[in-house]
């Protein structure tokens, strides 16, 4: 694809199209709520509001019209199981962020993927409250819209650094030699502290879609769900950058706790060794 070129592409892409307006239809449900909108807590501990969940039934909603034999999974109201024998399922999270979203911060996120079989082929980052979207088809590239009036741009990760050279972010110290819950891996997240040139907390899918355009260079998470990761694993490929869990595996991507982002394999492994827990060493 060409940049002048997308937006045609896009449209030719049935299943692509579609996850951009599910995406954009979340968004028009939820910005009413932005800063107006009471927190509930679930029993994890983890925030909830109406927005969450209004726009998840919103996706669904239009899901069951257009894709009726798909599955679906996300965040709030767990599993549609597919039927007439198709291996499709749509993943979605809402609201990735709710923490920011419910402090009034714009810095969260909506993700819509299409999983074949286990391997995530569609994936779809959209930040409501800037307009802007991340998004890749397997095979076609990873491509960023900065606004819903302005024509997508292909993006690629950066070009390779070592760890001394890197800018590297995590969501929050959850599952870390700084804040660990019991159950939780110690990552050690104070050595990438000092190992990187520069680190900052960036939320959740957002510093994922960061590593997409080539602004970060390492982006990991201790704490995820099938829904949390699904829609970034084409996005990180198709931007040539280096995705898997915490344990190296990218294998079986979905079921892994953990993930991590960075834009090259050598930087990739370093950073692996640099989280590991002591007694893994």
């Amino acid at each position: 694809m060409t940049a002048p070129d997308a937006m045609t592409d896009v449209k030719n892409h049935p299943d692509l199209a579609l996850a951009l307006a599910l995406a954009d239809a979340a968004t028009e449900t939820i910005l009413p709520y932005f800063r107006r909108c009471a927190v509930e807590w679930k029993p994890d501990g983890t925030e909830v509001t109406a927005a969450d969940r209004a726009a998840e039934q919103r996706i669904r909603e239009l899901l069951s019209r257009e894709r009726p034999d798909d599955g679906v999974l996300g965040e709030e109201f767990g599993e549609h199981p597919a039927r007439n024998g198709s291996n499709r399922r749509w993943v979605i999270d809402p609201i990735d962020g709710t923490a920011a979203f419910a402090l009034g911060l714009p810095m969260f996120g909506t993700l819509v993927a299409l999983v074949e079989g286990d391997d995530p082929v569609i994936g779809v980052i959209h930040q409501p409250a800037t307009g802007e979207t991340t998004f890749a088809a397997k095979g076609s590239g990873c491509w960023w819209r900065p606004s819903p009036n302005e024509s997508p741009e292909p993006v690629r990760v950066a070009s390779p650094v070592r760890l001394s050279e890197a800018y590297a972010s995590t969501t929050g110290p959850h599952s870390s030699d700084i804040q660990a819950s019991d159950g939780q891996i110690p990552f050690r997240l104070t050595h990438l502290i000092r190992s990187a040139r520069r680190f900052r907390f960036v939320g959740d899918c957002i510093q994922h879609a960061l590593v997409c355009r080539g602004r970060l260079h390492i982006a990991w998470d201790s704490l995820m769900s099938p829904w949390d990761i699904a829609a970034l694993v084409p996005c990180v490929e198709e931007a040539g950058g280096v995705i898997s869990g915490l344990d190296g595996e990218r294998d079986q991507i979905l079921s892994r706790r953990s993930l991590l982002s960075t834009c090259d394999r050598n930087l990739h492994d370093e950073v692996l060794r640099v989280l590991a827990p002591d007694q893994k060493r």
